[in-house]
């Protein structure tokens, strides 16, 4: 079995925000794969929930000062970084002060879907890939989780297919519960727009919501993986339509769970 590099790319993560099953998972595999002798980098971003002192994250300055583009503007990204106690993980923040410095994660305190996370959400795809080039770090597979990193397949199948760091690069999607039921404004198709990317590759993402998506990450991720939590009932019409066109694997998690995650990432480089 070969040693490689995995990027690991969430919404949260334990010990520093936990809201959801992403949290946990992304704490547990990373550090297993490691002492399995892989390379790890995780990336999430900096919501304003998680506590900078208390948790001792600090700007990683060469890393930081890149614009990003959403739509029309462009954002600055900062790049932070904090080691997990107990163990030898470093996790990247990706840092915005228009798009994380709220204290609640994607609802407001009246518990209303902010209208712009699909802003935030292509901003962090962007960050997380235009990051591992700067670092000049260059993964063999990109283990996107849940809905939030679900356009990084699609980057990396078209923007960033033909550069060095990304050409050999792999990328698995695991789809969880977080269902929203939120409708973003038309617009966000020019916002998620990058080089190399046609109207036509952009037909799952028409419905600006959830479905949507969840179907992309889907299509351009290399393999699929349903998390092992009981499917909300819209995920189950969802995963049905997605299966249509592609299998979905589900680990479950038993004894062999991180030999099964072991054995897909060597299937997908080997």
């Amino acid at each position: 079995m070969s040693k490689f590099r995995i990027l690991y790319v969430a919404s949260e993560i334990n010990p520093f925000l936990e809201t959801s099953a992403v949290a946990d998972f992304v704490r547990k595999l990373p550090q297993e794969m490691q002492e399995r002798g892989m390379e790890i980098r995780i990336l999430v971003p900096r919501f304003g929930l998680i506590n900078e002192r208390k948790n001792r994250l600090h700007e990683v300055v060469r890393l930081s000062g890149i614009n990003i583009a959403v739509g029309e503007e462009e954002k600055p990204l900062v790049i932070k970084v904090a080691s997990i106690p107990n163990a030898k993980l470093q996790v990247y923040f990706i840092d915005n002060e228009d798009y994380f410095h709220r204290k609640t994660v994607f609802h407001d305190k009246e518990d209303n879907f902010y209208a712009d996370n699909d802003e935030r959400a292509i901003f962090f795809c962007k960050g997380v890939l235009e990051t591992v080039k700067k670092l000049g770090w260059a993964p063999d597979i990109v283990h996107c989780n849940d809905w939030m990193t679900s356009l990084i397949p699609m980057y990396l199948k078209t923007t960033y297919k033909n550069d060095p760091i990304f050409q050999n690069t792999k990328s698995v999607f695991t789809i969880y519960n977080n269902v929203f039921t939120h409708k973003f404004n038309k617009d966000m198709l020019d916002k998620v727009k990058m080089m190399d990317i046609e109207d036509s590759m952009l037909e799952n993402l028409k419905t600006a919501d959830f479905a949507g998506f969840i179907k992309t990450g889907a299509e351009y991720a290399d393999a699929v993986i349903r998390a092992e939590e009981e499917a909300a009932e819209s995920l189950v019409g969802l995963f049905a339509e997605i299966e249509k066109d592609r299998k979905i694997d589900t680990i479950e998690k038993d004894d062999n769970f991180l030999d099964s995650y072991y054995n897909l990432y060597n299937e997908l480089v080997g």
